[in-house]
């Protein structure tokens, strides 16, 4: 299926130049297709690590969809020389989808985050979209003898949109793997989403998301996550670098 939209390669990975209406709409278009399809959301983190593990580079390269979730990716389009038309966070993109869920009759399954997380998330996801079907949930805590139950939990809730929030890279290697497997229509790696509308984790006020320092709140919020940010100078050195070449 063609997404009629520029690929733009940054660091190796090719991301869609898409915008948010883009982006749901080609995801509607993979529901109707029942495809069993991978929507990655490529931020300055997952493209930084990509240039060393290859097997996150292939699952990205083999995905239906990758779009910029992030100030990161957008920017390293446009100092590349490409036009990328706006951040499409995964977030953003996930309550999109909700919204438009319950007129379409879409249905998702919740995967991944601690224990009751996705729980939350569910009956978050009910209070703000009236109608949604969230036919299933399950926290990210497991092993491997665990897998083919989950597996057939998925499978048997017939979601038309699965959310995995693992963490990258391992929703991304965990959705790939088990692709078939699932039969799912559409799966996304969603990280941290799940907190955010359990209210575990606030998000960046609207000012800070606009003036593109969303990853400074998180950074302020989670003293966790300060060793991250290390990964955005070596991000752009990287990019300046690929230009050069």
């Amino acid at each position: 299926m063609n997404l009629m939209s520029e690929r733009v390669e940054i660091l190796g990975v090719k991301v869609d130049a898409v915008t948010m209406a883009q982006a749901v709409n080609f995801v509607e278009k993979l529901i109707a297709a029942k495809k069993n399809s991978i929507v990655a959301t490529a931020n300055a983190e997952m493209l930084l690590r990509a240039t060393k593990d290859v097997e996150l580079k292939n699952i990205l390269s083999a995905a239906e969809l990758v779009v910029p979730d992030g100030a990161g990716t957008v920017w390293a389009a446009h100092h590349l020389g490409y036009e990328m038309p706006e951040r499409v966070a995964g977030f953003d993109l996930v309550q999109e989808l909700m919204k438009i869920a319950p007129s379409k009759g879409y249905k998702f399954f919740l995967f991944g985050s601690a224990p009751e997380i996705a729980d939350k998330a569910k009956v978050k996801a009910e209070e703000l979209y009236p109608g949604i079907k969230i036919v299933g949930t399950r926290n990210g805590y497991f092993n491997v003898d665990d897998e083919p139950e989950i597996i057939a939990q998925i499978k048997n809730s017939q979601p038309d949109i699965l959310l995995a929030a693992l963490g990258v890279p391992k929703q991304e290697k965990w959705l790939a793997a088990h692709k078939n497997e699932l039969n799912v229509p559409v799966s996304i790696g969603v990280g941290g989403t799940f907190d955010v509308m359990a209210g575990v984790v606030k998000r960046a006020p609207k000012w800070m998301q606009r003036a593109k320092l969303e990853w400074l709140f998180r950074a302020m919020l989670q003293p966790s996550r300060a060793g991250r940010l290390v990964a955005l100078p070596k991000f752009v050195m990287k990019v300046v670098r690929s230009k050069k070449k």
